[in-house]
């Protein structure tokens, strides 16, 4: 432990994750980008490079002149939650922390070669201790998980984006780009969610922040099982009009809406990954290098086919109807063309009959699967039941 964290532990105890890996707590879209992003060879020199492109020591100026600085003689209930945070993380920098005078609540964390974290005061006035110890651990875990150069670079384009909406075709290349790093974006942002549980350690505070964010200073009007109801309410009501309209509402937002962000957050918080990070089995910093790329993107995947077959969304449910039915007709059509061939070699004439009884007389192969039963996979599935 640094001389940083000397003297300023939790104010209740918690439980501390010695060395964790952000893989530990990152969404699956979020990991596999970052982890593709990691991997590629010169990656770091590319964005060295437009780094001197980027305004970062114009914001560093700026929020060192015109915003207050938390330390133990500015904010210094700030900066002992800020320091919490990078000890319960593990993080050994503690990175500066400004709050900004703006009365809409938010909250950054920016910066290539290092990060800084920034808050509104509207948000410091909404949040009480527990919920804002969640606000700065969501920041502490962008800063570990690297968000920060990817928000600067986001930040840069989109205003880009504005200088050049003039040339033909400039803004549209520029655009196609920063609505890939929104849609990247609001993915960390439920990372960065879990992050914050993770130093809070208190879902109720979670929730009621993410609900005041929401709907203002008004708790003892609010209610976290119904502001949960909207959620279940959003994702499957509606016709496809709406699942339209949705992604539209959506695609120029960095973040997501904050009943998903708190249905996301709680449905984390109940499974057996969390369960177990909080027992103390979690993947280490020691180890990131040696994560493969190709599992990453398999769980990923994983992730989003569940993510379609669950979704009470109408589009989602007929994106994941149409995708069934596809897997049906080629399991039907399968049966149907390796049932010919097995007649043919096996002479015993129709689809699915006794022909090729023997592994070696049909194109089941050599292990003497029965021709009555059609083809199957190596591990034995009907065609079109594969785990897709």
């Amino acid at each position: 432990m640094t001389d940083n964290h000397q003297g300023h532990l939790p104010g209740r105890q918690r439980k501390r994750f010695p060395g964790i890996s952000s893989r530990a707590y990152e969404h699956p879209a979020d990991r596999s980008a970052l982890v593709a992003l990691r991997k590629l060879s010169g990656f770091d020199t590319v964005f060295k490079a437009l780094s001197g492109l980027l305004p970062e020591r114009s914001l560093r100026l700026l929020f060192l002149s015109d915003s207050v600085r938390v330390s133990d003689a500015q904010f210094s209930h700030l900066n002992d939650m800020l320091r919490d945070a990078c000890y319960i993380l593990d993080l050994e920098k503690v990175p500066p922390m400004y709050v900004t005078q703006d009365p809409k609540p938010n909250a950054m964390c920016i910066g290539l070669d290092e990060p800084i974290i920034v808050v509104t005061t509207g948000l410091v006035e909404l949040l009480d201790e527990e919920e804002m110890r969640a606000v700065v651990g969501h920041e502490v875990g962008h800063a570990l998980s690297g968000h920060s150069v990817y928000r600067t670079i986001l930040l840069f384009l989109t205003s880009l984006a504005l200088k050049v909406a003039w040339i033909p075709l400039g803004n549209v290349a520029i655009m196609a780009i920063v609505t890939a790093l929104r849609e990247w974006f609001r993915k960390s942002e439920l990372s960065a969610d879990r992050a914050g549980l993770l130093v809070g350690q208190d879902l109720q505070a979670s929730m009621r922040g993410l609900m005041k964010i929401a709907g203002g200073n008004h708790l003892h009007e609010m209610n976290v099982d119904a502001f949960l109801a909207q959620a279940d309410e959003y994702e499957k009501g509606g016709d496809l009009r709406d699942s339209v309209l949705k992604i539209l509402n959506v695609l120029p937002r960095t973040h997501p809406f904050t009943t998903v962000r708190a249905a996301e957050l709680k449905k984390w918080s109940e499974t057996r990954d969390y369960q177990r990070l909080m027992d103390g089995h979690y993947p280490r910093r020691s180890e990131d290098k040696d994560t493969s790329v190709t599992d990453t993107f398999r769980e990923s995947g994983r992730h989003y086919a569940d993510h379609v077959r669950s979704s009470k969304d109408p589009l989602m449910k007929l994106v994941s109807d149409i995708a069934g039915g596809a897997g049906d007709l080629a399991g039907d059509l399968g049966g149907k063309l390796f049932g010919r061939f097995g007649g043919a070699s096996g002479g015993q004439g129709g689809a699915g009959g006794q022909g090729g009884a023997k592994g070696s007389q049909g194109p089941e192969g050599s292990q003497g699967s029965q021709g009555s039963q059609g083809p199957r996979g190596a591990d034995g599935a009907e065609p079109g039941q594969n785990e897709g």
